[in-house]
């Protein structure tokens, strides 16, 4: 049976049109959530796995859309940890007791998804089973950083005083954190690859806040390893980082996704310019080999090394 078509253009395969999807399809717009949502709270309906799937299936009827996003939450796997989190209605999560010494980090459970939120598992089994074969199903989580920032700053803000604080402050701390959180969102993901998930997208809202050492030094490896815990393909978002593009892609990820800060093609450009930042470096001189500084990783795509030659050929190919 072939794959989804969003799969196979995660894949960067041919594909007969271009797939369509959207962040957040899944209620707000339709009256029929709307109706829902007037008897349910967001984690309650998450909480139902029969409701959670019609939620989720709802658009992709509505809309003829080209993939199901699960209707979840960033912060479900994060309960599973021993955090007592509610969503404010225009607000958004708010942490009972924030995570702001080693001790409160030390008390975070790292927990198993099937049972700290089986009903996600069973929805994404539903939404599966009911979608069509040339759709697929996304899964997601929220950025480590992200999610690192709502539980040290107890809910949103856009100046990350307390969280920039912390990292400075208090490595040992935020590093402590930064490993449980990636650890539970690695095996959130597997496991919701595992349900039936086709495609998950990692969500660092908020990433874009830090300085390109910061992200370096704080974030990216974090990300990486959630990223790197699933064989099915993967998306990498986040808003307001135009200046770490570049860095973003580094972290993982087939597909990087870009908002509407940075133009497509830019994007599309900036991420290949690390190859040839390298050839423009040589100069053309003779004797230069291209290779990798840190060697083929075991998780590296072949078709991605297979771009990446033929990049390097067309760009040095010497006229006849």
């Amino acid at each position: 049976m072939a794959e989804p078509l969003l799969v196979r253009a995660c894949r960067r395969e041919p594909v007969e049109r271009t797939p369509v999807w959207f962040m957040r399809q899944a209620g707000r717009s339709l009256p029929e959530y709307r109706e829902l949502r007037k008897r349910y709270g967001l984690f309650e309906v998450c909480r139902q796995p029969e409701l959670c799937a019609e939620v989720t299936l709802q658009p992709v009827r509505a809309h003829g859309v080209d993939a199901a996003v699960m209707f979840a939450d960033i912060m479900l796997p994060v309960l599973g940890m021993g955090l007592d989190v509610e969503l404010v209605e225009n607000v958004g999560p708010v942490v009972a007791e924030p995570v702001r010494t080693l001790a409160d980090v030390e008390r975070l459970r790292v927990p198993e998804p099937e049972d700290a939120v089986p009903f996600v598992l069973e929805a994404v089994r539903l939404v599966r089973e009911e979608l069509g074969p040339e759709r697929a199903v996304i899964g997601f989580a929220g950025g480590p950083f992200t999610v690192a920032g709502y539980l040290i700053e107890g809910k949103p803000t856009r100046d990350f005083k307390l969280t920039k604080a912390c990292m400075y402050g208090q490595p040992e701390l935020w590093h402590g954190l930064m490993d449980k959180l990636a650890q539970t969102f690695a095996a959130y993901v597997a496991a919701c690859a595992g349900a039936g998930a086709d495609a998950i997208q990692l969500f660092d809202s908020w990433v874009g806040a830090l300085s390109v050492s910061d992200y370096r030094e704080f974030a990216a490896g974090y990300s990486a390893r959630v990223l790197e815990a699933v064989d099915v393909p993967t998306i990498h978002f986040a808003t307001g980082d135009a200046h770490l593009l570049e860095e973003r892609a580094e972290a993982g990820g087939d597909v990087i996704g870009v908002d509407w800060r940075v133009p497509l093609d830019v994007a599309w450009e900036r991420v290949e310019a690390r190859a040839e930042d390298v050839l423009q470096r040589a100069g053309g001189r003779p004797g230069h080999i291209f290779n990798l500084g840190h060697g083929v990783l075991p998780e590296t795509e072949p078709a991605d090394l297979r771009r990446l030659v033929e990049l390097v050929h067309a760009r040095t190919m010497v006229p006849a």
